[in-house]
């Protein structure tokens, strides 16, 4: 039966207590990243005393000493972090262990009653002593084969986030090539007979990692648990806010926005279409080519102008015939591997990798696999797209690996060498296509990781925009009314529409925005316009 828990970092023992009052499984007291120290530490502890309610110590490294002090103080178990290979994780154990099996020396501390109970807990305690390693990179998930043959060794807990990092993918904790790395890995300790544990970034991830089999489930960390719900009562009453990056405005790019916003909209881009929000497969589900659909989300069927987004799906081995277009393309690969040839120059894209194509190019992509779909987000400069075909020989050249725009006009981006900014409180933005780095396009756009309270100010745009969710979850305001986003669901926010987003998850979210403009700008306004309905135009 799965066992809820929940991270603490913050100092108060009360949050134990009340995680006890509440019945949880486990608590794990973290002292890598938590700004506890050892009073802090063993007050946590104490409040788990006398409960079912299993005490664990999160230690900063794989060290012997901190290991003893923790189970010394009490601790029913640690977690070590960083545990790459079997070696690391059998150090830990037998330091756990008391002689003659292990290294743990005796203490007359809390574990054996001040002295009095030598005999009983050394009885006891290595086969009830928790030792719970984090597998938080690639080269511990290559070597989880191993790790799951270690005896001793029961439950195994995950670190999306540095796993996500060391993935080439930093804060994307469900994004490509690292949700498959942690099924993966989870799968092979579930066939060993070993539980696994993970952290939940809100309800539904929770119930989702139920399903995958997650033994040990995380409900959250104490604090980000405690700004959710702040979050959720201020937007409540239009108060909602990020927190600022810094104690000077220079620090907070929405606050610096905020500070040369215009008080109101611009009378002459007042709006005369409505926001529309598509979750996947609400629009036309067009056949481009056999084994190739494509999910319009925006387009002429919503009243978009200049633009037409959508996700295209290739099924295993798919090709799609060469062809050229009035108009510029952007491809962007979100799941599998794939090949996209520009008039014979090819190029191998991974997942957020993109491929920006002027009109008149000829092209055509191919899904590399023969076992599994390949998936992209398309963004065209049209309304009512079209294509010709190309009967036509181009001497084929593999490209490499560079981020920069091509001498034939296509504007490659590969995602983990692309160059990022921030334009809000904890946002990061790669700019993929736009009239600067291909002179003459129609239109602009790029990618945006959010992390947990990141946001961009209120603004609006003098043309359409395309946002489509690729990661994690989003909640758009516009003029008052907010909506949640997630799996590639996708809003079209007409010229003129006052809207921000806001990431009020405890994990990554991310984002394809397409401008049906040149230029990527945006015209900052006052926060009440976007978060009170009417005021922006004053009516």
């Amino acid at each position: 039966m799965p066992a809820p828990g929940m991270w603490i970092t913050l100092e108060s023992p009360s949050i134990c207590e009340m995680a006890v009052a509440l019945g949880l499984d486990w608590v794990v007291i973290d002292a890598e990243h938590g700004h506890l120290d050892w009073k802090e530490i063993i007050e946590h502890v104490r409040a788990t005393v006398r409960s079912q309610t299993v005490a664990l110590v999160r230690l900063a490294e794989n060290s012997p000493a901190l290991i003893k002090r923790a189970l010394d103080i009490g601790a029913d178990g640690v977690v070590i972090p960083w545990v790459e290979t079997p070696a690391q994780l059998e150090a830990a154990l037998k330091a756990a262990t008391y002689p003659p099996r292990g290294l743990r020396g005796i203490g007359a501390e809390r574990a054996t009653c001040w002295g009095q109970c030598f005999i009983e807990h050394t009885g006891e305690a290595d086969q009830n002593v928790l030792v719970i390693p984090i597998i938080e990179s690639v080269k511990a998930v290559r070597n989880i084969d191993q790790l799951a043959r270690v005896p001793g060794a029961d439950v195994f807990f995950f670190g999306p986030a540095d796993l996500s990092a060391t993935a080439g993918f930093p804060g994307q904790w469900e994004g490509p090539g690292v949700a498959g790395l942690i099924e993966q890995a989870k799968d092979t300790l579930r066939r060993a007979g070993k539980h696994c544990g993970v952290i939940a970034t809100d309800e539904a991830n929770l119930n989702q990692r139920r399903e995958q089999g997650f033994a040990m489930l995380g409900v959250g960390l104490d604090g980000s648990l405690l700004l959710r719900s702040l979050h959720r009562m201020l937007a409540s009453q239009g108060r909602d806010r990020a927190i600022r990056a810094g104690f000077t405005l220079e620090n907070d790019p929405v606050a610096v926005a905020n500070e040369s916003a215009a008080k109101c909209a611009p009378a002459e881009m007042r709006p005369d279409r409505p926001e529309v929000m598509n979750a996947r497969g609400s629009g036309p589900q067009l056949e481009i080519c056999p084994g190739v659909m494509l999910d319009v989300q925006v387009g002429g069927h919503n009243q978009a102008r200049q633009l037409t987004t959508g996700i295209v799906t290739f099924q295993p081995g798919a090709q799609l015939p060469c062809h050229r277009h009035t108009f510029a393309e952007s491809i962007t690969l979100l799941q599998g591997r794939a090949q996209v040839d520009v008039e014979g120059r090819v190029y191998e894209v991974g997942p957020l990798d993109n491929v920006t194509i002027p009109r008149g190019l000829a092209h055509r992509v191919n899904n590399l696999s023969r076992t599994q779909p390949a998936v992209f987000h398309v963004a065209l400069a049209s309304a009512s797209p079209d294509r010709e075909l190309v009967h036509q020989f181009f001497p084929k050249r593999t490209m490499p690996e560079v981020t920069q725009t091509q001498p034939g006009g296509e504007r490659v981006t590969f995602i983990r060498k692309a160059a990022r900014y921030s334009p809000g409180n904890n946002a990061g933005f790669v700019d993929f296509f736009n009239e600067e780095l291909i002179p003459g396009l129609e239109m602009s756009g790029g990618y945006g990781l959010f992390q947990p309270g990141g946001r961009l100010p209120a603004h609006l745009h003098d043309f359409d925009e395309s946002i489509c969710i690729v990661e994690g979850r989003a909640t758009c305001v516009v003029e008052g009314r907010r909506y949640a986003l997630d799996q590639l669901g996708t809003a079209l926010q007409p010229r003129g529409r006052i809207h921000y987003f806001i990431n009020e998850s405890t994990a990554a979210m991310g984002m394809i925005w397409v401008y049906a403009g040149p230029k990527p700008e945006r015209i900052v306004v006052a926060e009440e316009c976007a978060t009170a309905a009417g005021v922006a135009w004053g009516s």
